[in-house]
């Protein structure tokens, strides 16, 4: 069965990838095409509080009042359980927010910066085994045509538009 992003061919830049497709091609920045699977994940992982985490090799403790705190949101996302545990710049970065700002938003806002840091990088150079990869990820993940950002994470060239620029239609 054919794949909707194609079978990668090359890798243009360190940056794009080509892909050829039944009518046409694909060219994909791996950055953007990344960053959007790596978000679209974290977002499913904490709509069914499947996050992963890690332990730290030494506890962290971090000082908050009560109004940062109840700034931060962690009791409507932690409950009444210990918050000492929470990073201080994730701390300080969402309790700079407005407090009208609903956790939701701001959670996902936390997921796009990690999504956007934690993602493959324009200048990083891919097998041929990655960057398929990559595109069936593509193929499975929701908006994955668009990046975090809002630009597009894919353009399509069908044969008929590369022909019409050769001049052979």
């Amino acid at each position: 069965p054919e794949h909707p992003l194609g079978a990668a061919r090359a890798q243009v830049h360190a940056t794009y990838i080509v892909a050829q497709t039944g009518d046409g091609l694909v060219i994909v920045d791996q950055h953007a095409a990344h960053e959007r699977i790596v978000y679209e994940r974290m977002k499913a992982e904490l709509l069914s509080g499947t996050v992963r985490s890690q332990g730290l090799l030494l506890p962290v403790v971090v000082e908050l009042n009560e109004a940062s705190v109840d700034r931060l949101g962690a009791r409507q996302l932690l409950g009444q359980a210990d918050v000492t545990g929470l990073v201080q710049d994730l701390a300080d970065a969402l309790a700079e927010w407005d407090d009208a700002r609903p956790l939701t938003e701001r959670l996902a806002h936390v997921c796009a910066t990690m999504a956007c840091h934690g993602s493959v990088r324009a200048g990083r150079r891919l097998n041929a085994a990655e960057m398929d990869a990559l595109l069936r990820s593509m193929e499975v993940t929701p908006n994955a045509g668009q990046c975090n950002h809002g630009r597009p994470t894919y353009v399509e060239l069908k044969l008929a538009d590369i022909e019409k620029l050769f001049q052979r239609r």
